[in-house]
């Protein structure tokens, strides 16, 4: 299991947006009791580092007593940011027990990314791998130095350099994706891949620019609710879109209209380019940011007859996170028709009772899924509601 660390351990949030003249994203996280992949594609290393499996490969040794900014020529790097420019993908080597603070300190002193190379079976004193990306323009000992420092360890710890281009990360962001089979006869499959099964409903994506690949066990739930729901002719709408991948599912399912809400631009773009990966036009499946809770104007980006339009769908999914499923409860409800069907996923297994609680006042006939320590939770829309 690779481990994704970065600077902002603890905090909820849903998309955590890098922009730059070559680079865009967004990933999704959440605080929970064991360690889960995020699943994103970059087109250059950032703060945040790709899931991936461990590949292990042969990696330069490096002259510790060289400062790697002198290792390699002028002439190698271009300008920091470019396309083109080169990045270094470090390896360093350290006991289990100390690889989550070390981590965290590469990042203060230097390192783009890290991430960890772990498995279940080690143990507490076994060395393991963090693997690192940095600038050519970097010194990369003395950031390791300072980390080192920095958290109390008395012994450098040995470590292996290789240079890359950005292109290569960009092969390796698109390797780590593969079709994922939901359930027999549903396949999410990144646009560059052959579908396995060509009969058979096949949600092609390409998942560079938001949360949503059909890999984490929270979209696999809400896929297989939304299966469960669509029998045709359905309005569904998916709120906090994503990657689109629920609502473009609703009309392979055979939903009549699929309408996808996001609060982040980036999402919408993203959504839109899938559905068009899918060749699903507007006339099937509309998308339109949302503003926050307590935002009631509508600028040109707002589709705000879309928007108002309460008490129209025939099954409303979230797959959000805990926070605001709670905060926008009567929002999310209240596009539901009475009756409807409304799932709400993005939370662990402890966070359970709490969204039932919250939840039981706008909805009846509650069922929870779990997939690992994921779930999903669904119920009816009252008709008599003493809320909405």
């Amino acid at each position: 299991m690779s481990v994704v660390v970065t600077s902002f351990r603890g905090h909820f949030f849903k998309h955590l947006v890098s922009r730059s003249s070559t680079a865009f994203f967004s990933v999704r996280r959440r605080t929970s009791p064991k360690r889960f992949p995020f699943f994103f594609s970059a087109l250059t290393p950032t703060r945040t580092a790709l899931y991936q499996q461990p590949r292990w490969r042969t990696f330069a040794t490096v002259n510790y007593s060289t400062p790697l900014s002198t290792t390699y020529s002028e002439s190698t790097a271009t300008s920091e940011g470019t396309f083109a420019s080169p990045y270094l993908s470090v390896r360093i080597s350290c006991r289990k027990d100390v690889c989550d603070v070390l981590s965290e300190a590469l990042l203060c002193f230097g390192a783009s990314s890290v991430t960890i190379d772990e498995q279940e079976s080690y143990e507490e004193n076994d060395e393991i791998w963090i693997s690192s990306i940095f600038t050519v323009s970097q010194d990369v000992k003395e950031c390791i130095s300072l980390a080192v420092d920095s958290v109390g360890l008395k012994e450098m710890p040995s470590y292996e350099v290789e240079m890359h281009d950005h292109t290569d990360w960009i092969k390796q962001t698109q390797e780590s994706f593969h079709p994922v089979e939901v359930t027999e006869g549903l396949w999410i499959v990144p646009e560059w891949r052959k579908p396995p099964d060509v009969q058979a409903i096949n949600i092609v994506l390409n998942p560079g620019l938001a949360f949503g690949t059909g890999e984490h066990p929270t979209t696999k739930l809400c896929l297989l609710l939304l299966q469960s729901l669509i029998r045709g002719g359905e309005y569904f709408l998916d709120y906090g879109t994503g990657s689109g991948i629920l609502a473009i599912a609703a009309v392979k399912f055979g939903a009549d209209l699929s309408v996808g809400f996001d609060i982040d631009s980036l999402a919408i773009t993203s959504a839109r380019q899938n559905a068009a990966l899918n060749n699903i036009g507007p006339d099937r499946l509309l998308l339109s940011l949302v503003p926050s809770k307590n935002d009631h104007a509508f600028d040109s980006g707002y589709g705000a007859r879309i928007i108002s339009e309460t008490n129209k769908y025939d099954v409303v999914i979230a797959n959000i996170l805990l926070y605001p499923l709670l905060d926008l409860a009567e929002r999310i409800v209240s596009y539901a028709k009475p009756g409807a069907v409304v799932g709400v996923s993005g939370i662990i297994s402890e966070q359970i009772p709490c969204v039932i609680e919250h939840y039981s006042q706008f909805l009846e006939d509650i069922i929870v899924s779990k997939m690992d320590d994921w779930a999903c939770i669904s119920g009816t829309k009252k008709r008599n509601p003493s809320i909405c």
